[in-house]
């Protein structure tokens, strides 16, 4: 499939703290950039695909228990920042 130009934009997203390692390890693991790995879950989640296969769900499982990430869709939208 052919590549597709885009313009990308650098950004400073807030975003929890053990979510984020989560995220960070998974991007290690897939050998993608953080930000390519974001951009692909977001144009998944656009369309209504799952963006990851059963076995990078299992990678995530195990990233959650090595980071201590507790959080679940259940938490979304409900998250308030410790002051």
């Amino acid at each position: 499939m052919p590549s597709t130009s885009i313009q990308r934009t650098q950004t400073g997203v807030r975003i929890e703290s053990s979510l984020l390692k989560v995220l960070k390890g998974l991007a290690e693991y897939t050998d993608l950039t953080l930000g390519d790995l974001l951009e692909g879950i977001v144009l998944h989640a656009f369309e209504g695909k799952e963006p990851f296969s059963a076995g990078t769900r299992e990678v995530i499982e195990q990233l959650k228990t090595v980071y201590g990430c507790e959080l679940s869709a259940l938490d979304s939208h409900k998250l308030v920042e410790k002051q």
